[in-house]
């Protein structure tokens, strides 16, 4: 409640003096809704509907409501807003048990992500969104979210996770909703290119174009043709490929889709260069490098953008624009490792990394003291991100082989330990020593380890006996120290209790530790971390994503 109260505060700041006018003071919820959706075309009145909705919720603590009212004023809001209404709209939403009212928040969540380029986050809260909308029966949001996650997978890489996904959405909306059959094809189509079916890309791309012409809705038409001009490059048909992406251009300028309209240009620049006609190529390029500038947006294949332009003007002599093209490489490799982890490693294999370095290097020896000592902290900085790639990708091995071995262990089922021959020590018989041995085997039965504050003194007074044979039983019959012995026993429950109660799943580090009787929680996860290699969190997040799958 509180955390709702906050959000809230946080997200209505900028309407803090807002009152509901007389004439709006007595409306239902469902004049508002239905007045916001007849007035859609005039901004400032939608907006005074959503404001009066949303008090008259928080006046009424209609939870239900409330969700609904700050989804009205999120679309009614300046974009920077967004993020701040979708969060109270997910607050609010948890206070009710309707599945479709917290799946519909949870999308709303992760369509404000993607469109900040929040690809992951994004990711996350639709996959949420599914577990809530996939218990309902609304099967127009089932599929809804299903094409946001597709747009996702397709955007980091996952295309043939996204092709399931679009198909899926194809089958269903074909008879739902048209504009979202167009939008589907025209993914499926992107995804089939990505993966190599050029064929299948571009029978997708004429069956959009003739679904739209039938529906009577040529809106998407230019992106099934941009769709297509880029196919047509990984088919080698270059003087098509520059006839359809031009003339898909203008009503994409006309949208002012920034991210088509560079891809364009870079596949006309493309096949300018496979035609050999590099002149005509190299404004395509720049273009590709103007959108970055402006706007940020590149992608993987966009990247090659910047080798071409490097390599031109090293052959023409050109060192400053050549070092220019350098540091923007490096600056696009910082967005890329950002954006689209998934996909560097296969980049940064594709790139000749030594020939930039060796274009660099001529290029120091060439300009004065000052200039040599900036670009050697550039080519350092070019290695630690090869370095931090290819540790990332190496730990990432290193943690998932941890993960699955832990999955795949089984609880220890320890035989009656046998008594030693001699004695452990001349004042403590055997007799003595089977008794501790029983005790301890009770106290592990028992779970008495989970105790805050479990200590050797503490085990002594469990099992009956002094510290000092404590610590040698444990040492001989278990194999390590006191404090290792009950840290290992504590861990290894809450291994098996993660994976068998989802409630436990979503507890914090701190939380997780005191269930298991530690007493903070960097002692916590040491001890987990010392016993399985892998963190808490990343276990637990592998555990999730698994079930998910």
């Amino acid at each position: 409640m509180i955390v709702l109260l906050l959000l809230g505060r946080n997200a209505d700041a900028q309407h803090a003096n807002f009152k509901v006018p007389d004439s709006l003071s007595g409306k239902s919820f469902e004049y508002f809704e239905s007045h916001i959706t007849l007035n859609k075309a005039d901004s400032a009145r939608t907006l005074l509907y959503a404001k009066s909705w949303l008090l008259k919720s928080k006046a009424e603590m209609d939870y239900h409501q409330m969700a609904l009212a700050y989804k009205a004023m999120m679309y009614n809001v300046k974009k920077e807003f967004h993020p701040q209404y979708a969060d109270s709209m997910v607050q609010a939403a948890r206070n009710t048990s309707d599945n479709l009212l917290l799946g519909s928040a949870y999308m709303t969540k992760g369509i404000v992500c993607y469109e900040r380029k929040e690809i992951r986050k994004a990711l996350d809260y639709y996959l949420i969104a599914d577990e809530f909308i996939s218990k309902t029966n609304d099967h127009y949001l089932i599929h809804k979210v299903k094409y946001g996650i597709g747009l996702t997978k397709y955007y980091v890489g996952f295309y043939n996770e996204a092709i399931a996904l679009f198909t899926q959405c194809i089958d269903y909306f074909e008879e739902e909703n048209e504009r979202a059959y167009l939008n589907s094809l025209h993914m499926l189509g992107l995804c089939y290119n990505r993966v190599g079916n050029y064929d299948l890309c571009s029978s997708i791309n004429e069956r959009g174009i003739a679904a739209g012409r039938e529906l009577d809705d040529l809106e998407m038409e230019p992106y099934f043709i941009h769709s297509e001009g880029v196919n047509q490059y990984f088919k080698h048909n270059y003087r098509e490929s520059i006839n359809k992406l031009l003339q898909a251009m203008p009503a994409i300028e006309k949208n002012k889709d920034f991210a088509n309209e560079s891809i364009a240009n870079f596949y006309i620049a493309k096949s300018y260069w496979a035609l050999n006609q590099k002149e005509k190529a190299l404004p395509y390029l720049k273009k590709v490098d103007a959108a970055f500038q402006k706007e940020n947006y590149i992608r993987p294949d966009l990247r090659e953008s910047y080798e071409l332009l490097i390599d031109n003007y090293h052959a023409n002599g050109d060192q400053a624009s050549e070092l220019l093209y350098i540091n923007r490489l490096l600056k696009v490799d910082s967005v890329l490792h950002n954006n689209y982890r998934y996909l560097l490693a296969k980049v940064v294999k594709q790139y000749d990394t030594k020939k930039l370095l060796r274009a660099k290097s001529e290029i120091e020896h060439s300009m004065q003291t000052r200039t040599i000592v900036g670009f050697t902290i550039i080519g350092l900085l070019v290695l630690v991100v090869v370095f931090l790639v290819y540790r990332h990708y190496a730990n990432k091995r290193k943690y998932r082989q941890k993960y699955e071995e832990l999955m795949n262990r089984k609880p220890e089922i320890r035989p009656a330990a046998p008594i030693s021959e001699k004695e452990i020590d001349p004042v403590m018989s055997s007799e003595v020593e089977k008794v501790v041995l029983k005790n301890l085997d009770k106290f592990e039965a028992n779970k008495k380890f989970l105790e805050k504050g479990m200590d050797l003194v503490r085990l002594a007074e469990l099992l009956h006996t002094n510290t000092k044979y404590v610590t040698k039983i444990i040492q001989i019959h278990r194999g390590k120290g006191t404090i290792e012995y009950i840290s290992d026993l504590r861990i290894d429950y809450l291994v098996e209790l993660l994976k068998t109660d989802n409630r436990f799943r979503n507890y914090t580090n701190k939380a997780l530790g005191e269930e298991v009787g530690f007493g903070s929680t960097q002692n916590f996860t040491r001890a987990f971390k010392a016993r399985n290699v892998i963190s808490p969190t990343y276990f637990i997040q592998e555990l999730k994503k698994d079930l998910h799958e």
